[in-house]
């Protein structure tokens, strides 16, 4: 992967957190913060919970609190292998439903019912469903980020890194790839395999245009530019490196640029500063208004409260784990 990690989950660390995001988190946010993060800390072993974060949430979440970080699936695979009762997704929703759909045995929490996803809402399962029956016999290839329901109607499952290999290797000269549009225009460029996509979009990928990536080029000299699959095809041409959040951080741990534009949501810069305090990070800020949604006061209620419960029914469970089962079978990439 490249960007997960595990986190002590030991007694709470507040001033190594407070020391790691300096210049991230002003000093006056650490009255309300600190209460928040013991309290949460507590209630984690009181219920033998690991918390999951997003490289999307904020750095007092992703930093402070999380035991486990990466991009959705990476999380859900690395919940599988710990012995924890509960899980706590500091995600979207869609997330949290893999969580459950790879761990049913356990309580998956999300502290906000709300932290939805543009992209993943979408397209439904009886979107799925018509559009193989307006093309017959070819194969659904589906990005991770949908509901369990979209994933058990579907084929076989990818991530933004592993999409090419996966239509690939279906051996189909047509293939169906839902819902992002922008990812399957990047698939339809790098493989003879003709795509037919879905016309679903992220709403804060789709807001970068390359007329900001060539502002950025102009106002910091030397800036390497890295761009999530999900933009528009005309930022992935203007763009350096075109990845995964997984392979963004892979490249900035690899290759150390002096300064690095992250064409992404906002957090992500913020959580990679505090990993590299000695680059300089060009904050495009735009952000997810469904992953703001996870707060620390959220999490303390999910724990005391034993809430948001999310279940999934078995028999979509079932068929959307076969789906991701399926992706994995062909290799593992890193994930959105």
């Amino acid at each position: 992967m490249g960007c997960e990690r595990a986190v002590n989950t030991g007694s709470s660390n507040v001033a190594r957190t407070r020391e790691l995001t300096r210049g991230l988190i002003p000093d006056v946010e650490w009255a309300v913060f600190e209460p928040l993060i013991e309290k949460i800390n507590e209630l984690k072993r009181r219920r033998n919970a690991v918390i999951l974060a997003h490289n999307y949430q904020t750095p007092e979440i992703f930093h402070g609190v999380a035991d486990l970080t990466g991009d959705s699936l990476a999380l859900a695979q690395q919940a599988q292998r710990s012995d924890a009762d509960v899980i706590v997704m500091c995600g979207v929703f869609f997330m949290a439903e893999t969580a459950k759909v790879l761990n049913p045995g356990r309580t998956v929490l999300i502290p906000d019912l709300e932290a939805g996803c543009s992209l993943a809402d979408s397209i439904t399962g009886a979107d799925v469903r018509a559009l193989r029956a307006r093309h017959p016999g070819v194969p659904v290839v589906t990005y991770v980020n949908t509901s369990a329901e979209v994933k058990a109607e579907s084929d076989i499952c990818c991530t933004s890194a592993n999409a090419v290999e996966v239509v690939e290797s279906l051996g189909s000269e047509r293939v169906i790839f839902v819902p992002d549009r922008y990812l399957a225009g990047y698939v339809a460029a790098n493989t003879d395999v003709e795509i037919l996509p879905w016309d679903g979009r992220c709403e804060v990928h789709e807001q970068f245009t390359a007329q900001q990536v060539r502002a950025y080029r102009e106002q910091f000299p030397g800036v390497v530019v890295i761009a999530h699959p999900e933009c528009r095809g005309e930022v992935l041409d203007a763009a350096d490196v075109v990845g995964s959040t997984a392979a963004m951080v892979r490249y900035v741990r690899d290759h150390r640029p002096r300064r690095v534009a992250m064409i992404t949501e906002c957090s992500m810069a913020d959580n990679v500063a505090a990993e590299f305090p000695d680059m300089e990070l060009v904050r495009p800020c735009t952000v997810c208004p469904y992953m703001k949604r996870i707060t620390l006061s959220g999490i303390v209620e999910a724990l005391e409260k034993v809430q948001y419960r999310v279940e999934v029914p078995p028999e979509i469970a079932e068929r959307a784990r076969r789906s991701v089962e399926m992706m994995l079978a062909v290799g593992r990439g890193g994930g959105r």
